[in-house]
């Protein structure tokens, strides 16, 4: 459920959607087939396919085969291939053919191909001269790099830019957009986001890089920013800017693994690429009165996270990447991704040195992989002004990793004018004024706020905005029909105060429930921005459920009402509570915090002692805590959202440790006790064998505590598949005073099931689970032992239903699919032990939504 969240809350889609309510099919033409030899009848791959006088074109794969679809009124298709005799054919606009196409072997061929007659062996590794030559690249990929100098530094330019793609003139005329024709733009016609879009979104940096091999740091200046201005009340500027650029990263071929659209790929000239990659000598060439050989290659299995194109290898003993393109095979196991292009041109200095000069990354998005309206992406990185080698003062490295100058974004169109690498394209130019021109049309303000509301769950009164929607009716065992109304201030009441708060009523029970909350801003910054720091202070009478914790999700999500078994054993809390928190540039982080909490038994959950066979029933439990949480998270990102900040997991650990004293007689606080809790998490990622998120936790709780004071381990009687809690325990299940817990979820990214014949057409990603939780109680917090403490909580038949873990760790796995219909996972999930237990269940299917690409 956190995943959907996490995507749909992006603000970028709402305004995609306030111009996607209606999309039509645009026509194209579709041709498909396949090149032999004219000889021996064998498939020939990587044969240039291309639309003569254009920049459109494709390759065949490893089989021979190729498919090419066209916006156009084109007539001809070329085929070239090293060593034989190019060949165009004629094909007819607006109608899907297939051809078959046989090239003849050509008797000039160039000297350094050598092309033997007869059948074509089957391909391998051992004395393969492309293979050969693939591994000199990557023996020597170091010293062709910027990592591989002592020192760099250079100025480097992005652009980012997004808009509407392959639009039809049908598109253009629904009376939806009678006054936004302003908006729309024509383009190349060989361009990969089609001719007629929509620009909606794009921002520029400028910035100055420094790098040192030993020890190895970046630091990165900042200069200049500017980007499209959207309205916070529809918008959120930081987490459209995070998420795209997080989608559309660096592409480092030098790099083992590379990272696009939150995948990572195998690079071609990765250390084991060889196990992975087919390679083939296609032609060679001359760039820049320099003669390159030109290396093809594509993934030895079609659906696997890897990459197809072509390398620019050099001939002058270095073995460098001179130019690169990199696209991806139809087949992929990827989602919503119509096309895909990346090229890299490398320079050298006067040294003979190679560096990157420039990297363009291009990506047509659609729901549909062939026909409709889409989204186009394109990312531009530029580099200059290097200099290599000469020794950078330590100074210069000192604070974050990146750096932001003061009046970075305040600066003139003449100045980027200047200073820009390349000037802006026919599509790009007015992208700036146009929206802004765009944001003041009433028409555009009723759209947006339609759309907001229905992804971001909120509607927006300028300072104050309401919601969540999906919080506004739920359903549980203790309050029945419940329905809710909340809101919060915005930053246009003001940037330094905010409140929130809700009011709900149950009506089974009866009962008002209700939340304030007043936050005051430190740093004159939103307290969804990085880096926080606040103070806040809040007071919450509602429900909660005993063991039930979630993240970035409401409790109170009318989805999460379905729940199975018995789940009466309820909480009403009373909580007052005051944090302060620090957020640091290097995210490191604390948290500071006094609680004061009352619970009160709700349902059929009971507070009772028994001593000299008396039972003594307590309507109340009454804490007052001190707290102290540091947490540190190297390199940290976010998916900034209206509602929450969400951090994505990238490859570097997280580490919590938190400190809780309870305080007997301080505001009516009954116990003391000190409860310390640590946990780390990372992501591992295996390359070709996909990912996994490793969680490791573990707790203490000194003192004499009832047990709603002890750790109440995390349970879901929910239908979905909860990523941090125990699918197939009960709420109030298990308790401890001392644990600790290993959770292992694993996803293969289909590296399986994409070589099952048929299967791998429905493009499924196997994902493995083990979570395991050892803990114990001591004696002096066991209610059989010490009468005075609170007995544990027995179900309607007098049978007790909560318990220790003295004997056996509890385990549960999972074993299951997603990547279902693009949307779904779900899970077979086993319970190893403590089968005896009432109420609990040794198999479960789980169900997840997980939007991923």
């Amino acid at each position: 459920m956190d995943s959907i969240n996490r995507f749909i809350k992006i603000s970028f889609f709402t305004i995609i959607s306030v111009f996607c309510v209606q999309l039509l099919f645009a026509q194209n033409t579709v041709v498909k087939g396949t090149v032999i030899d004219a000889k021996t009848k064998e498939t020939l791959p990587f044969v240039s396919v291309t639309i003569p006088g254009t920049r459109l074109g494709s390759s065949t794969d490893a089989d021979g085969n190729f498919n090419v679809q066209l916006s156009g009124n084109y007539k001809t298709i070329s085929f070239t291939y090293v060593g034989y005799t190019s060949q165009v054919r004629n094909i007819t606009p607006g109608i899907p053919q297939t051809i078959k196409v046989l090239l003849k072997a050509d008797a000039n061929v160039l000297s350094e191909v050598v092309v033997k007659s007869g059948r074509r062996k089957k391909y391998r590794n051992k004395d393969n001269p492309a293979v050969e030559l693939i591994e000199k690249v990557i023996a020597n990929k170091d010293n062709n790099r910027v990592r591989g100098y002592n020192f760099a530094e250079y100025q480097k330019y992005e652009k980012l830019s997004f808009a509407l793609s392959d639009l039809s003139d049908k598109f253009k005329e629904k009376k939806l957009f009678k006054n936004y024709q302003f908006l729309f733009k024509n383009q190349d016609s060989t361009a990969i986001g089609g001719q007629t879009i929509l620009p909606l979104y794009m921002e520029e940096k400028l910035s100055e890089v420094y790098y040192k091999k030993n020890p190895s740091q970046t630091k990165t200046k900042i200069l200049a920013t500017k980007k499209v201005d959207f309205d916070p009340k529809y918008i959120d500027q930081q987490g459209v800017s995070a998420y795209m650029n997080r989608m559309y990263q660096d592409i480092d071929i030098y790099e083992n693994n590379v990272f696009v659209v939150s995948n990572q790929f195998l690079s071609p000239i990765a250390n084991s690429a060889p196990n992975f990659y087919l390679y083939y000598i296609t032609d060679t060439v001359v760039v820049d009165n320099q003669k390159l050989i030109e290396l093809s290659y594509a993934p030895r299995n079609k659906g696997d996270m890897l990459f197809q194109g072509k390398l620019y290898i050099s001939q002058d003993g270095k073995f460098a990447v001179k130019q690169a393109l990199v696209t991806v095979h139809k087949n992929i196991n990827l989602n919503f991704i119509r096309d895909f292009e990346s090229t890299l041109d490398f320079s050298q200095n006067e040294k003979g040195q190679y560096y990157l000069s420039k990297n363009t990354l291009q990506i047509n998005f659609g729901i549909s992989k062939t026909k409709g309206s889409g989204v186009f992406g394109e990312r531009t990185v530029s580099f200059k002004n290097y200099v290599i080698d000469k020794p950078i003062p330590d100074s210069i490295f000192n604070g974050p990793a990146e750096e932001v100058v003061k009046s970075a974004d305040v600066h003139t169109e003449a100045f980027w004018k200047d200073n820009r690498h390349e000037a802006l394209a026919a599509s790009e130019q007015g992208i700036y004024h146009n929206i802004d021109s765009l944001q003041n049309m009433s028409s555009f303000k009723r759209t947006a706020e339609i759309a907001t509301l229905l992804i971001a769950g909120y509607k927006s009164f300028g300072p104050v905005e309401i919601g969540p929607a999906n919080t506004f009716y739920s359903f549980n065992p203790v309050e029945g029909f419940r329905l809710r109304f909340g809101g919060r201030t915005t930053t246009q009441l003001s940037k330094r105060y905010y409140f929130e708060g809700y009011g709900a009523y149950g009506f089974k029970d009866e009962k008002w429930k209700y939340f304030l909350s007043s936050t005051y801003s430190l740093n004159n910054k939103s307290i969804y921005q990085f880096p926080q720091n606040y103070i806040r202070a809040s007071f919450q009478r509602d429900t909660k459920i005993p063991g039930q914790e979630l993240q970035f999700v409401q409790e109170d999500n009318f989805l999460l009402s379905f729940k199975r078994g018995e789940n009466d054993q309820w909480l009403y809390n009373d909580v007052f509570r005051v944090d302060y928190i620090k957020e640091y540039e290097n995210h490191f982080s604390y948290t500071l915090g006094f609680r004061k909490w009352n619970q009160s038994p709700a349902g059929s959950l009971l507070y009772n002692s028994i001593q000299n066979n008396i039972v003594t029933t307590h309507n109340d439990l009454n804490t007052s805590e001190l707290s102290l949480e540091l947490r540190w998270a190297p390199n940290e990102k976010f998916y900034q959202s209206k509602i929450y900040r969400t951090p994505v997991p990238g490859p570097n650990p997280v580490f919590t440790a938190r400190y809780t004293a309870g305080i007997k007689g301080l505001l009516q606080g009954e116990y003391n006790y000190h409860n310390l809790l640590g946990n780390v998490y990372k992501r591992f990622y295996l390359s070709q064998l996909g990912y996994t998120d490793v969680t490791v936790e573990g707790g203490y709780i000194f003192g004499q505590v009832p047990f709603p004071l002890l750790d109440i381990h995390r349970a879901n009687q929910t239908y979905s598949y909860q990523l941090n809690s125990y699918n197939l325990m009960n709420f109030l299940e298990f308790v401890s005073d001392h644990y600790a817990s290993l959770n292992i979820d694993h996803s293969f990214n289909g590296f399986f099931l994409n070589k099952v014949p048929l299967i791998k057409k429905l493009k499924l990603r196997e994902v493995v689970t083990f979570k395991g939780l050892y803990g114990g109680l001591r004696n002096e917090n066991n209610p059989s032992i010490h009468n005075e403490l609170y007995s544990f909580p027995t179900n309607e038949n007098a049978v007790s239903s909560t318990y220790t873990l003295d004997k056996s760790p509890y385990i549960e796995g999972s074993v299951g699919l997603s990547n279902i219909f693009k949307v779904l996972r779900i899970d077979l999930v086993k319970r190893f032990n403590y089968l005896d237990h009432p109420e609990v269940s040794e198999w479960g299917i789980r169900t997840r939504f997980k939007l991923d690409f």
